[in-house]
């Protein structure tokens, strides 16, 4: 499958004979989870048979019961022992029932939480080139219902389809044993024609259903992005355009919707119609053996009672399939992310970078994100330990690719990226991203306090070191002068901060990383001239030491780098020290110098009027 789900999965229609495939083949994904506890399934299938047991068993005491009573032969003490037998058949069916739900729903808890966790770490998995295709609403609605139709599915399979099974079993054999064929013919005819119509008219609304899920992902996508977007949306003053996306998508989903509720009561109507006439025939055939005393008052309230006790069922068995054929469908919707091929995995030999310095080394690299557009081209250059390589460059030259293509979210397209000669595909993932840390240039946070946003460079640390590194980011002050401190929310995506303060908490955390390769991609570029002169300085000791990667817009900030990349389209078309390029009157020199005038154009705008005046005076 491809990387875009949600788009394929919007795109599909109908339903075929290979889509109900695909939705039947989840049912053994979920055969290991009942494993596991195979012994509260069996001791609640236990109790599934006795509530089937007792519950036929009702209208038999009740047959008993009534013609205890019939005037020609009542007899004070059966009755009584017989209405309390009565009583705790009723109980028992209620009884075991609940005893029944109580072993299985661990099972149920269980598959659902370990499911949603393996989509969870599977999604988390897959490559950068998914998470950027990917609508993360219609996904979230998707896994969703997929989670919940877990729990359906083993509920409606076990608890509705086996009873209704195991009781049309015991009603046809007290049939065959009581009365004769024609009362076990009618029962078998109706409930074979009331599967056959409920399974054709079930597949049809499942068309139906499908398409109205596929809109109501689309929707949800549509007010998701919308809302994550809330501030374009405002600067645009485009919230009517954007209601009306949304609405245009709720109406298509209304359609369906309508249409769906109407096929549901065409499906009720014909289930009524078959079981009315089936009871209608039974009713009549017991009245006949009444009126000709062969059958008892009491054998015409056993029928009654038994076509109540199977067609209630019967009839929730129609309900049953359409969940279990709905949960089917949302759940083949979440395993299909499971199927998403994970582009960069670990090798079956991968291995753990060792400990020590890092030396890192790009050899000969190429690199596109689509085939057809190539981004790197032989693209090397070494970083020896300890030392600083600085990349610059036009925007779209390809700076920010190394910092992913080193954290491997994606595999090159041809040559190699080592560190200390050991390619980077042959090391394991954890191990690769735990020697790195980044201060991207937009950083993202999590929508939850300060400290935490801290804390994740590496959550095992503790309160002094989060607050020592978010000394050394210079964003301590700021912190301790929030009315909640460190336990300020930071919003959606962080949007309660300034660019600036994002940046110096992205920069915190990775100072709270200590790690032994540091990559800062643009790390100053939402920093006021103050705060970035004051933070390089830390930037420049947290280097210290490391293996530094830096992609840099400011050349001030690179002036002191061991080696300086200039690149164009993908390709190097300078390298060596500041004052080196600088002398060689190049690329990098022009780029200086152009920067150098702005850099003085910004002084003079901010510098304060040659003539001040005061009150009273004029200038």
């Amino acid at each position: 499958m491809t990387a875009d789900v949600a788009a394929r999965a919007a795109a599909r229609p109908g339903i075929t004979a290979s889509s109900r495939g695909r939705d039947w083949r989840v049912v053994p994904m979920l055969l290991p989870y009942l494993w596991e506890y195979k012994w509260r399934v069996v001791v609640a299938l236990l109790f599934l048979v006795a509530a089937k047991l007792a519950n036929v068993g009702v209208p038999l005491v009740m047959k008993d019961i009534v013609d205890g009573l019939d005037s020609k032969q009542a007899v004070l003490v059966l009755p009584l022992v017989l209405l309390v037998a009565y009583g705790a058949l009723r109980m028992s069916t209620v009884l075991f029932a609940e005893l029944r739900d109580v072993v299985f729903v661990p099972v149920t808890q269980r598959a659902t939480r370990r499911i949603a966790l393996a989509v969870f770490r599977h999604l988390h998995a897959l490559s950068l080139r998914f998470h950027l295709d990917r609508q993360t609403g219609g996904m979230s609605r998707d896994i969703e219902r997929g989670t919940r139709g877990i729990s359906t599915l083993l509920s409606f399979m076990l608890f509705s389809i086996i009873p209704v099974v195991l009781e049309f079993t015991l009603v046809a054999a007290v049939l065959f044993a009581k009365f004769d064929w024609r009362f076990v013919a009618v029962t078998f005819a109706a409930v074979v024609v009331y599967i056959a119509f409920t399974i054709g008219i079930t597949e049809w609304r499942t068309a139906i259903r499908k398409r109205a899920n596929e809109l109501d992902s689309r929707a949800n996508t549509r007010a998701v992005d919308s809302l994550l977007n809330y501030e374009t949306v405002k600067y645009f003053n485009n919230e009517d355009f954007e209601a009306r996306r949304y609405d245009d998508s709720l109406q298509r989903y209304e359609v369906m919707a309508v249409r769906n509720e109407a096929s549901l009561g065409l499906l009720n109507v014909g289930q009524a119609a078959i079981i009315a006439v089936a009871a209608t025939l039974l009713m009549i055939l017991c009245a006949q053996g009444v009126v000709a005393r062969d059958l008892s008052l009491g054998d015409l309230v056993l029928v009654n009672g038994l076509l109540i006790q199977l067609y209630i069922p019967l009839n929730f068995l129609g309900m049953a399939y359409r969940e279990i054929k709905q949960a089917l469908i949302d759940m083949e919707r979440m395993f299909s992310l499971l199927e998403e091929n994970r582009e960069v995995d670990d090798a079956p030999d991968a291995q753990d970078l060792p400990e020590g310095p890092a030396t890192v080394r790009f050899d000969n690299v190429d690199f596109g994100y689509d085939p057809r557009r190539q981004i790197l081209h032989g693209m090397a250059f070494e970083i020896p330990p300890e030392a600083k390589v600085a990349v610059v460059g036009a925007s779209g030259a390809g700076k920010s690719t190394l910092a992913r293509l080193l954290y491997r979210f994606y595999d090159v397209t041809d040559g190699a990226i080592s560190i200390n000669n050991m390619d980077i595909r042959k090391l394991r993932q954890s191990s690769l991203r735990g020697a790195i840390a980044i201060v991207p240039q937009d950083t993202v946070l999590f929508n939850d306090t300060i400290y935490y946003n801290i804390q994740y460079g590496r959550p095992t640390a503790t309160r002094e070191e989060v607050i020592a590194a978010a000394k050394a980011a210079h964003i301590h002050d700021f912190i301790v002068s929030l009315p909640d401190g460190y336990e300020a929310q930071v919003g959606e995506r962080g949007l309660k901060l300034s660019g600036g303060e994002k940046q110096r908490v992205a920069i915190a955390r990775a100072i709270l990383k200590n790690p032994r390769i540091m990559i800062f991609d643009e790390a100053t570029s939402a920093l006021d001239s103050r705060t970035e002169q004051a933070i390089q300085k830390e930037l420049n000791a947290i280097a210290r030491g490391r293996t530094t990667l830096v992609i840099a817009h400011r050349l001030s900030t690179i002036m002191d780098a061991d080696e300086i990349l200039v690149l164009d389209q993908g390709r190097v078309v300078e390298r060596g020290r500041h004052a080196a390029l600088l002398a060689a009157g190049s690329a990098y020199a022009q780029m200086w110098a152009l920067q150098q005038q702005e850099d003085a154009q910004r002084r003079i705008q901010r510098e304060p009027a040659a003539v001040m005046t005061t009150p009273g005076t004029s200038p």
